[in-house]
């Protein structure tokens, strides 16, 4: 997976990949040993070369990042290169009905909204996990979401309809 973070204003090129168990990191090419889990939402326990940090993500209301670690603080933004090619045109595929589908292989862990909910554009409905990373599911469009297909703990293959936003 690669993605961009712009930490203060500095964009940082950030790769990972993984190799069974073992996650590899890569920071502007350079490769960096380094082991993240979430303990709990939005903060995560990370080790990097053998020093430990915990480290806070707060979203703020403009959709970047507050990120603390320590008595340190900054703003930050992730930038996903695969959201542009996602939802280019996204404005005049989401008109109508919209079946919501699931990016990639995976398990249901957790379920966000549920059926008959207002949803607005932009909503985590569900959060997916592939190989232990969690990814968020979100609404296409405002609107009702009509139809939910999943459970938590179900399996789910990647292009499977998961719900419709109506």
């Amino acid at each position: 997976m690669k993605f961009e973070i712009e930490l203060e204003g500095k964009l940082r090129r950030v790769e990972l990949a993984h190799a069974g168990e073992i996650a590899r990191w890569a920071i502007d090419g350079r490769a960096l040993e380094a082991d993240a889990v979430e303990v709990s939402p939005g903060v995560y326990s990370i080790l990097i070369d053998g020093k430990s940090f915990e480290v806070r993500v707060e979203p703020k209301g403009d959709g970047s990042l507050q990120v603390t670690t320590g008595r340190r603080e900054c703003a930050a933004a992730l930038r996903d290169p695969r959201q542009w090619k996602r939802y280019r045109g996204a404005g005049i595929a989401a008109e109508g009905r919209q079946q919501v589908t699931a990016p990639m292989p995976g398990k249901i862990v957790r379920v966000l909204a549920k059926t008959g909910d207002s949803v607005e554009a932009g909503q985590g409905l569900l959060v997916v996990e592939a190989m232990k990373m969690q990814n968020e599911i979100r609404s296409p469009k405002s609107g009702k979401l009509e139809r939910l297909l999943v459970v938590e703990g179900q399996t789910v293959n990647a292009g499977e309809v998961v719900a419709t936003v109506a």
